[in-house]
């Protein structure tokens, strides 16, 4: 595709967006995400609702499309230490996963959560809670989750997208130049050496060993149990509650009135990111607008997780 025709492209979709928005707004059904600080009034007690959703990761990579922000998330539990309004935290979990990173200080600050309030966490899992996302939640005292859900998937994997042959027929040619044999290993443009990968392999053994200790303690299941258990396979809800891998099955409004139940308490939801209707039409133009052969491979070799180590469910 010529530039001339890719940039007519571009401006029929922006000029079809843009109608369908005005027409959305006139029509008074635009949904766009709620641009408020929470959904209703706080109350004098309540336990928050903490939503897991999306890929677990920092930053929104360039594109609106994000329904996890881990910094706020982080610093909204922060507040909640400190709240004495606060009963508790429920975790809303809808998650494949994230970056091993992410995951396991998102863990961390829950952990930390409990240990200076005393305070219960509930994670109750929806259509997904897998991976990353299962390892936020050994940190909850109690795990319930839809029937039809999927969790599990306990495990770490590193990839890394070698399209030296698209190089070749782009002609376009890597060089790299480096410090020492093993300083460019992973680059999209080279074929991995058997060095390399035991490298990579060595690192997701320790990650993996970490996430073997973090559902061992918080399942309180034996290390052999848990091992068995997390060889990357994903579990249905009823498979997961016969391995203890959760508690209950159960909808979510029930679980809601089990954690109001204990903590004598309110739910509360605060939005803690939003998305402006600028931000949400960028993201469809980006997601229609065709891209050149050329275009892929730069996304490609610029991967967000090509060699980071990754607790996420892959599809």
């Amino acid at each position: 595709m010529n530039n001339q025709n890719r940039k007519k492209n571009i401006l029929i979709s922006v000029a079809a967006i843009t109608v369908s928005v005005v027409l959305l707004f006139a029509l008074g059904i635009g949904k766009f995400v709620d641009t408020g600080a929470s959904t209703a009034s706080k109350p004098d007690k309540s336990f928050a609702v903490i939503n897991i959703i999306g890929t677990i990761q920092t930053g929104n990579e360039g594109t609106a499309r994000i329904g996890y922000d881990h910094n706020a998330t982080l610093r909204y539990i922060d507040e909640l230490i400190e709240d004495e309004s606060n009963t508790g935290i429920f975790l809303d979990v809808d998650s494949g996963g994230g970056t091993v990173y992410e995951s396991d200080e998102m863990y961390l600050k829950l952990m930390e959560y409990k240990k200076k309030t005393g305070r219960p966490i509930h994670a109750y899992f929806n259509s997904t809670a897998c991976s990353g996302a299962y390892y936020i939640a050994c940190a909850a005292d109690y795990i319930s989750q839809n029937r039809n859900g999927w969790t599990g998937s306990i495990g770490v994997i590193i990839s890394t997208t070698n399209v030296s042959g698209l190089y070749e027929k782009l002609g376009i040619e890597e060089i790299l130049i480096t410090s020492g044999g093993n300083k460019g290993m992973g680059s999209s443009g080279s074929t991995m050496t058997e060095e390399h990968i035991s490298i990579y392999q060595a690192l997701v053994d320790e990650s993996y060993n970490q996430f073997v200790d973090i559902v061992s303690q918080g399942r309180n299941l034996t290390e052999e149990k848990t091992r068995e258990l997390a060889d990357g396979r994903i579990y249905s809800a009823w498979q997961a509650l016969d391995n203890g891998l959760i508690d209950k099955v159960e909808s979510y409004e029930e679980a809601v009135e089990y954690m109001e139940e204990i903590t004598e308490s309110e739910k509360y939801y605060r939005q803690l990111y939003t998305l402006t209707p600028w931000e949400e039409l960028m993201a469809d133009i980006e997601d229609i607008a065709p891209k050149s052969d050329m275009e892929v491979a730069a996304e490609l070799a610029a991967n967000r997780y090509s060699g980071v180590p990754m607790y996420i469910m892959t599809k």
